[in-house]
């Protein structure tokens, strides 16, 4: 019994200390941002301008069953300030549904303006996004592909912004742009969606590019140069993140992502958690599946240790999930083991220094994003507010989301779950009773119920046994899960 109790802290201070070192990076990240914004406004310099000089752009929209956001979509992007003789759009719809005749609809309509468009549909939806952006490729006549998923509503001056950056160096493979949200305000389930995001546009993207570290095209909002998707191997399907595999593959052969914080495109969150909680599976299983694929060519690469450490944190951060999970399970026996040997608990402690360093990085993160879109938004209170339920969602994703990265470590694949948009702007509208909602509740939701239940039974054994080591930790994991299965529950319900 003794030797199984030390081996549980060990293995607990095993995964507090990855923890800390997450956190840690994080702040390194910030650390480089913060530099790279001092630098900037000191010796500022002036945007590249296209100066005459129009390429043929192709604009790929990739779709499956977005009846509520097509016909916007389209608009949009036929109105971006740029000539439409210079515009080749391709509507790679794979939709089974009424999406593919709103699709053709938009395409005669703009066609009879003159408009270089085409819908292009295939047999099967083989490879999902991936294989529809790859079938796509076989038609572009573009130097440069701009790639939007359905839900975002580029601006005008997009592509004006963009291709002058790959003009100015040949060596530009991609130029992404900072995502944000239409629909923030709807919900405490968007605004800490848009907490996240804000983070990872500001902080970790130009943290990673002022340190010279591997970055990512976010698999939308961003332009590639043609033949850079060629010589990195094209879109593959055997992940699914093909935006990150292919980001990873394009740097190793030496193409470089640049990063425009200053450019906004406008997108729609998801508004219900099942949404939610699909796009987060799709994610973190795909980052742990390019994690398995590209690990081991960037570590036999010829790229300097920082890059190749830097790369490596990046790709298996998804792995943070487990790691939580892991930590909150076995953290109720350990309130036992630790009086049982007569253990100093104080020491689990070592997570303070990695929940101070993230505190500064969200902070900063949202601040800036804040200051970007909104300078009169009261940015503190904010903040106050919403960093501990953040970290309580986050807690609260953490089985989901490690079933999730345990598939993708495992190679088991799965389909590409799209996650469903429903032209969600304003508090008056709403997804009741829309189609695309979950039609029946998996197991785990049921779990997250159960473990809602586990730690609330924590909670109340800390006051029973006035034992407050974990108190504030298994507070946070309670709220998490309950919340968590709560929206999973009232969502599904809806319909």
């Amino acid at each position: 019994m003794v030797i199984i109790a030390y081996i549980l802290i060990g293995l607990y201070l095993i995964a507090l200390s990855y923890i800390t070192l997450f956190c840690l990076m994080q702040f390194h990240l910030l650390y480089n941002y913060q530099k790279k914004i001092k630098h900037d406004r000191l010796h500022p310099k002036p945007q590249p301008e296209l100066n005459g000089h129009l390429p043929i752009v192709t604009i790929q929209l990739p779709l499956y069953n977005e009846q509520y956001v097509v016909e916007r979509l389209i608009d949009c992007i036929c109105e971006l300030d740029y000539p439409k003789e210079k515009m080749q759009i391709q509507i790679l719809d794979d939709s089974s549904d009424v999406t593919v005749d709103l699709s053709q609809a938009k395409v005669d309509e703009y066609r009879a303006k003159g408009y270089d468009i085409e819908l292009v549909t295939r047999t099967d939806r083989s490879g999902y996004k991936a294989g529809a952006l790859k079938y796509g490729m076989q038609y572009v006549k573009g130097e440069f592909i701009a790639i939007f998923d359905a839900d975002f509503l580029p601006r005008k001056e997009f592509l004006r912004k963009t291709i002058p950056h790959f003009l100015i160096n040949d060596r530009v493979g991609v130029v992404q742009s900072r995502w944000e949200h239409i629909n923030e305000d709807y919900s405490i389930i968007t605004r800490l969606q848009a907490f996240q995001l804000n983070v990872h546009f500001t902080v970790e993207q130009v943290g990673r590019k002022a340190g010279n570290y591997m970055l990512q095209f976010n698999g939308t909002a961003g332009v590639w140069r043609t033949k850079t998707i060629e010589d990195a191997g094209g879109w593959e399907a055997d992940t699914l993140t093909e935006d990150l595999d292919l980001s990873y593959r394009a740097q190793l052969k030496g193409w470089e992502i640049v990063y425009l914080e200053e450019l906004g495109s406008p997108a729609e969150l998801p508004a219900e958690m099942n949404g939610l909680k699909s796009q987060q599976f799709r994610w973190m299983k795909g980052g742990a599946e390019t994690a398995v694929k590209v690990l081991p060519t960037v570590w036999k690469s010829d790229l300097p240790f920082s890059k190749k450490f830097h790369a490596t944190i990046h790709l298996l951060s998804s792995g943070i999930f487990l790691v939580i999970f892991l930590t909150g399970i076995f953290s109720v026996p350990l309130i036992f083991l630790t009086n049982f040997l007569g253990f100093d608990s104080t020491i689990f402690g070592l997570f303070l220094l990695g929940f101070l360093s993230l505190i500064a990085v969200y902070f900063v993160g949202n601040y800036r994003a804040q200051m970007i879109q909104d300078p009169s938004a009261k940015t503190v209170l904010k903040f106050l507010v919403l960093f501990p339920l953040f970290l309580a969602l986050s807690m609260g994703l953490s089985l989901h989301n490690s079933i999730a990265v345990l598939q993708g470590y495992l190679g088991k694949k799965s389909a590409f779950i799209r996650t469903p948009k429903f032209d969600i702007k304003t508090l008056k509208d709403s997804f009741k009773n829309a189609n695309y909602l979950a039609v029946k509740l998996p197991m785990t939701t049921y779990l997250e119920g159960l473990m809602a239940l586990y730690f609330i039974m924590a909670v109340v054994m800390a006051f029973v046994r006035e034992e407050w080591t974990f108190v504030f930790f298994h507070s946070m994991l309670a709220l998490g899960f309950t919340t968590i299965f709560y929206f999973s529950v009232r969502h599904f319900r809806l319909r």
